[in-house]
């Protein structure tokens, strides 16, 4: 199968297999035109599928981490009819070589110790050679292959690696990096407006506050009194239901 890569030039006529509607692929495309030109790399099947690996130069990324010479995989997603096809192998291997010719020490992701959405596979990671170089508070690992040996382990930042938010209630951080929280979190809003649920919403909107987030992830992390509850984007009915509602 053959690939391609998302730039200036093509984003507005092709499509982007993370989104799940044209109002999704529309806010994510922008936010991914603001970062090409901080090296950001958007690499995908040819085939229409969700078969794609987004990355980017780990000083520039969305992310609370201490990675400079680091590229940091957003996301390597494969999934449907396309897995186990050794799609993810080229996907990694295409980063992998680009990173090598940007003279980059390595590279570095987030994951867990078991699969958990909206996170890599560890399992393929590991097989892959990556090695955990930090670990959250939230049990969110910072996965990195180095380059050379010796080279400096990437880390998170304090504020990702004791996650704390102050007050009572849920608060929610979300970003326009994943397509899935334009479609979701307005729904959350409504869900929690109708219910009489405390709920805080804070929009990321740049890379100095996704670095200072209070979580390991920028996408999406709720909080509730003060604690990380999950990085997982929720329906209605499961935020209701972490709340006490059962609908």
């Amino acid at each position: 199968m053959g690939y391609l890569r998302i730039t200036e030039e093509n984003i507005d006529r092709e499509h982007i297999c993370c989104a799940m509607s044209n109002k999704q692929s529309d806010r994510k495309k922008e936010w991914l035109k603001e970062r090409f030109k901080e090296g950001l790399v958007f690499y995908r099947s040819e085939e229409r599928g969700k078969c794609f690996i987004e990355y980017m130069p780990a000083e520039n990324a969305w992310q609370p981490l201490d990675a400079d010479g680091y590229v940091h995989i957003n996301c390597l997603w494969v999934s449907g009819s396309l897995k186990g096809h050794g799609y993810s192998n080229d996907l990694l291997d295409e980063c992998i070589r680009d990173a090598k010719a940007q003279g980059r020490k390595g590279l570095c992701i987030l994951s867990s110790a078991k699969k958990k959405g909206f996170l890599a596979d560890p399992k393929f990671l590991r097989y892959k050679g990556f090695q955990v170089a930090d670990e959250s508070d939230t049990g969110i690992l910072l996965f990195y292959l180095p380059f050379a040996d010796g080279a400096k382990k990437p880390c998170f930042r304090d504020c990702a690696k004791h996650p704390h938010v102050a007050g009572s209630g849920f608060v929610l951080y979300y970003s326009d990096q994943c397509p899935f929280t334009y479609y979701w979190v307005p729904r959350l809003a409504a869900a929690a407006e109708e219910h009489n649920v405390p709920l805080k919403v804070i929009y990321i909107d740049s890379r100095e506050a996704a670095r200072n987030m209070p979580s390991p992830v920028t996408n999406f992390s709720l909080f509730r009194d003060g604690k990380f509850i999950t990085h997982e984007i929720q329906s209605e009915k499961k935020f209701l239901a972490l709340a006490g509602i059962r609908l």
